[in-house]
């Protein structure tokens, strides 16, 4: 019989997924104390994200084990958060979500240790990525995700034969929610569809007719969309609008205010502004809630092998009663993101670092412009910040050729401004170059020192 004044383990619940065998676990899976140790103490998880997502995701991950935690997010708290985001208070409003949120879950759940990032993502090298295990996405917005689907993608290398090396793939948990409708999804690049592969999934944003703006404005998101499309670019001339800066959203705003006191026009307030001017639909708590449990347990099985993972995408809907279907989404096997690379072939020996850029602008498939390029690691040109620019700048010249140690053909990776429907976002991109009249056989006895 079991020592029944033995004291209960804090982890009981969860030692029932890792301390067992069970018929759905993955091939890998050995259950033990040893397991779960392990999962305590290596495992290391990225939130992306300290929104209503985001505060769920660290609670949920920081109670089923995980010792280990980051999170980045370049927002401050507002008054309008309050309402969802359960882990800030009225006093922290004004404060850095991820500074607040890592400090309120390690209050309250003792043993783990969380770092926060307060910056945008794109601030981070992409080593920084490259240091977790899992990435867990809690975001609203398809650029970010893109851009984070497409920094976990370029570590992923194929073999000879075109199969991803399992060392190499960096799982991803994206979860998504739209009032009372959600999403999470298991991303395994190079095995499942990345974020790219399906795009066509997100519907394109709703744009109203210049005219009507202009001229017969009817609702509070069209004087919003005035202040926004037209306003702005009468005032500020070539600067660009940055959503993400706080005064640029306040200019935004009191230019809308002031538009709809003009056509007496009810409702623009600044909460409504931010999510027109984002796309942003209103977030329901117990969405958040939901979909967060679902990653945080993907996160588990993946972590840990406890369970077979989701195959691939889980749809929740709480709009008339609940309603859950799991849909398993095939991957683009040419997809520019998940895939071996973009092939960049037939180049000359002599074509500069400066003329490859400049071709990477011009390639239909690519469109990337102000690239900065790394090759294994190693910065060929960085176009920011100023120090490593300066620093890479001389490598312009040199061939590319030699900068990449004259081997025949290898793999860099370009990040930069994507054109793409009339649209700029910031992305990574996996090129696949080859040199022409290179002898391979050459480059294998240079590699094993003949």
């Amino acid at each position: 019989m079991a020592n029944s004044t033995a004291p209960k383990s804090r982890s009981r619940d969860l030692d029932k997924l890792l301390l067992r065998p069970g018929n759905l676990v993955g091939p890998n899976f050995e259950p033990g104390t040893e397991l779960r140790d392990d999962l305590q103490q290596y495992a290391r998880v990225l939130v992306v994200g300290a929104g209503g997502l985001g505060c769920e995701l660290l609670k949920d991950l920081a109670l089923s084990g995980f010792r280990n935690l980051d999170v980045i997010d370049m927002d401050r708290i507002e008054v309008t958060n309050l309402n969802r985001q359960f882990l800030f208070r009225l006093e922290d409003v004004g404060k850095p979500k991820a500074v607040v949120a890592a400090k309120r879950v390690m209050e309250r759940v003792s043993g783990v240790n969380i770092v926060p990032h307060f910056c945008r993502i794109e601030d981070k090298d992409i080593e920084f990525y490259n240091d977790f295990n899992i990435i867990a996405l809690g975001l609203d917005s398809i650029e970010a995700r893109s851009y984070i689907n497409a920094v976990a993608c370029s570590f992923l290398e194929y073999d000879s034969d075109d199969n991803p090396r399992e060392e190499t793939i960096k799982p991803m948990v994206d979860g998504g929610t739209e009032g009372f409708k959600g999403h999470a999804r298991v991303i395994i690049p190079g095995v499942t569809p990345c974020f790219e592969c399906t795009i066509w999934l997100f519907p394109p944003q709703v744009k109203f007719p210049l005219c009507t703006l202009a001229e017969t404005p009817r609702t509070a998101a069209h004087c919003i969309e005035y202040a926004h499309l037209i306003k702005w670019d009468e005032v500020h001339g070539g600067n660009a609008f940055d959503p993400d800066n706080p005064e640029h959203m306040k200019w935004v705003y009191d230019a809308a205010v002031k538009r709809a006191e003009l056509f007496g026009i009810p409702g623009v307030t600044y909460s409504l502004t931010q999510g027109v001017v984002k796309n942003i639909i209103p977030a329901i708590a117990s969405t958040n809630a939901i979909i967060s449990a679902a990653c945080a347990l993907e996160t588990l099985k993946i972590a840990s092998g406890c369970s077979k993972t989701l195959s691939n995408y889980l749809t929740y809907n709480g709009v008339e009663g609940l309603h859950t279907e799991v849909t398993e989404f095939v991957k683009d096997k040419d997809c520019i993101v998940c895939g071996p690379g973009v092939l960049v072939d037939q180049l000359d020996t002599s074509v500069t670092l400066q003329k490859f850029i400049d071709m990477l602008e011009e390639h239909p498939k690519l469109l990337l412009s102000k690239a900065s390029i790394t090759h294994r690691g190693r910065n060929l040109y960085m176009q920011a910040p100023p120090v490593l620019e300066e620093m890479t700048r001389s490598n312009l010249s040199v061939p590319l050729y030699d900068l990449m140690g004259k081997v025949s053909k290898d793999t860099l990776h370009a990040t930069g401004t994507i054109n793409k429907d009339n649209k700029k976002t910031t992305g990574i991109r996996k090129l696949r170059v080859v040199f022409k009249g290179i002898d391979v056989v050459t480059d294998m006895d240079m590699a094993g020192g003949a």
